[in-house]
């Protein structure tokens, strides 16, 4: 039932980018949560491992972090990665986050974030109880090419999902964004001109607001 009986607006956990944080993620959303006010309400975790060798201007008390690492303290989205280390304490902080915070309704990742929220959704898709989310928005988001992450695409993953994928994107590519789409059972794919962000122009509000409907009908119509 959720949102859709209690009239509240739906509520999304967050995962942020591979070298963002919880508060880096929180300020350059500032127009998508704008534009999702009173539909949907985003609260995004912080990634549990904080990235090595930060930039010159990082602030201490909010390292970088990073969902998994495909090679020792670095990370490449393309990278067929032999010995991924990092998944399954982001999945348990996942899994903490949704416990504590929650009830949550969906998911919103944005790039490695997006990669290790389509991980969750094949988890939740299998049953597991870690993980009561009903639907995903994955923005940039990639399939792990690591052969240990492979078991999370081997079978079409039946949870709603909205795939954003910027025509731009210099970071990850399009085509890496449409190939995870094809992993799940009737993706919606959402192409926009622009780069590596979340987009959240006029089109793409729309966009958002009508899958959102699909899980909390004629709020704020």
């Amino acid at each position: 039932a959720g949102a859709m009986s209690e009239g509240r607006p739906l509520r999304l956990l967050g995962l942020h980018g591979y070298r963002q944080s919880e508060r880096r993620f929180r300020q350059r959303t500032g127009a998508l949560r704008k534009a999702l006010r009173g539909r949907a309400e985003l609260v995004a975790v912080s990634a549990p491992h904080p990235v090595p060798g930060g930039d010159e201007d990082d602030d201490g008390d909010d390292p970088p972090r990073g969902w998994w690492f495909s090679g020792p303290g670095t990370f490449e989205a393309g990278e067929v990665a032999a010995a991924p280390a990092g998944l399954e304490e982001s999945l348990s902080a996942v899994a903490a986050a949704l416990a504590e915070h929650g009830p949550f309704d969906g998911l919103l990742g944005f790039s490695q974030g997006a990669a290790l929220a389509a991980m969750v959704c094949a988890l939740r898709a299998r049953g597991d109880p870690r993980f009561p989310v009903a639907f995903a928005i994955l923005v940039a988001g990639f399939a792990s090419r690591a052969p240990a992450h492979g078991h999370f695409y081997r079978e079409p993953i039946a949870l709603p999902t909205l795939h954003v994928v910027g025509d731009a994107d210099a970071v990850i590519a399009a085509p890496l964004s449409r190939e995870l789409a094809q992993h799940f059972v009737e993706p919606v794919v959402l192409t926009h001109p622009g780069g590596h962000f979340v987009p959240a122009a006029a089109p793409q509000k729309k966009a958002y607001l009508d899958f959102l409907d699909r899980f909390c009908p004629g709020q704020g119509q």
